[in-house]
């Protein structure tokens, strides 16, 4: 059998079979006409081969001005391959909601197949435009090109990553904000935290429209933004009616879905406890042109969620249940502000701020970003009945000091 020392790659080109797209098949074009690439696949069949990774991260490397938006990657036996003994990977902040025209990836594709192996990764999790693999002599000329073109490095490391959305009121009726404008305020807004690391580790935010939270930002985000409503569903009675003389079954396909239990129908009129409603869009997914949110418009921030990278996996949690996003959005920037100066003078290093919350309790947490406590942020109720909680009373408490005080001085 054919090996990488032979040229060969059979492990590799089992990928390439079945019914999907194959990310083999892409850097095999690529290789007909950048050397990087093909060393690149000789490379990794020989990590399937020997099932070592030899990728290793050997220093920091970036361009002038920025500690952010570049990656060093080095291959460990660069005397097999010195093709690809430089493989940086640059991130590029991506327009709001991604969207582009064909101009725009053009010239993004030219420059990094000017500059680099031409691969690309269309999008990262973090959502930055990804360009895989460069020298490091070619990093400041990329650069260069790319802010003449009207584009800027993303975050890396211990900085606020690049703020993502879901496409918005561009696209989607159901949108609550104006997700496209906030994230690219946001963005213009913390500029040094987004390109120089002073964080005790990475910090994402990422908008949702609605609660179908087409971004996945309350398991992925430090501070999820998610767009919400706080009065009552819109209810159309005809085109409800419609929909179950059309076939829709109204009891098994809505109504029995209900989280909560909060709707009824009696056969002519559907009937929604809005008190009870815990906006999970269920409803107004099954009956788009019977249900949509309310007019009283805004979002719920949620903080902490996290993948399990030096801790367990954390889901976000209810900060603010309903705050007004518009311009120039001061009240998130005065809380986000808020947030990282505890974190970053409290937290420890690789700590994400969920796990900072964790510690601390949620408690201190809340007193010292200047948040009152309320129920929304409750998880679940407590499961221990034999702890009790005597109500505090600060001025109490001081009078108590001061009668001591007397005491001890008579």
């Amino acid at each position: 059998m054919a090996d990488s020392k032979n040229g060969g790659t059979p492990m590799l080109d089992e990928l390439e079979k079945g019914p999907w797209p194959s990310f083999v098949t892409q850097i095999k074009e690529m290789a007909e006409e950048n050397k990087s690439c093909a060393a690149l696949l000789q490379l990794l069949e020989r990590s399937y081969e020997e099932k070592i990774g030899h990728w290793k991260h050997g220093g920091i490397v970036g361009v002038m001005g920025y500690g952010g938006g570049v990656i060093g990657r080095y291959n460990d036996i660069q005397e097999e391959f010195p093709d690809i003994a430089h493989f940086h990977t640059l991130r590029v902040n991506m327009p709001s909601g991604w969207f582009y025209n064909s101009d725009a990836l053009r010239t993004i594709c030219d420059i990094w197949e000017e500059h680099g192996s031409g691969l690309t990764n269309m999008h990262g999790s973090t959502g930055d435009i990804i360009l895989l693999g460069t020298t490091t002599d070619q990093l400041e000329p990329v650069f260069a090109k790319l802010t003449a073109a009207g584009f800027d490095l993303g975050g890396s490391g211990s900085d606020m990553r690049t703020p993502s959305c879901c496409v918005g009121p561009a696209r989607c009726e159901w949108a609550c904000y104006d997700t496209l404008n906030l994230t690219n305020d946001l963005t213009q807004e913390f500029q040094d935290e987004l390109h120089r690391p002073a964080f005790p580790y990475k910090f994402k935010i990422k908008c949702s429209g609605c609660p179908n939270d087409c971004v996945a930002s309350v398991a992925r985000a430090d501070m999820s933004i998610i767009g919400t409503w706080r009065d009552e569903i819109r209810i159309d009675q005809a085109e409800v009616k419609a929909a179950v003389d059309s076939g829709l079954n109204i009891q098994a396909d809505v109504i029995r879905n209900c989280p909560t239990n909060c709707m009824d129908w009696d056969g002519d009129e559907l009937h929604i406890d809005d008190s009870n409603c815990v906006k999970c869009m269920h409803c107004i997914n099954a009956m788009p042109k019977a249900l949509r949110p309310g007019k009283d418009r805004g979002a719920t921030i949620l903080l902490g969620s996290k993948a399990p990278i030096v801790e367990g996996a954390l889901l976000s949690s209810v900060l603010v249940p309903f705050i007004k996003l518009e311009p120039p959005f001061e009240n998130l920037k005065d809380l986000i502000e808020r947030i990282w100066d505890f974190w970053g003078e409290y937290g420890k290093n690789r700590e994400r701020v969920g796990e900072l919350m964790q510690r601390v309790g949620l408690g201190n947490f809340l007193e010292a970003i200047d948040v009152e406590p309320i129920p929304q942020m409750v998880a679940h109720p407590r499961d221990n009945p034999y702890i009790f909680y005597d109500e505090y009373f600060e001025e109490e408490e001081e009078e108590e000091e001061e009668e001591a005080a007397e005491s001890l001085t008579v």
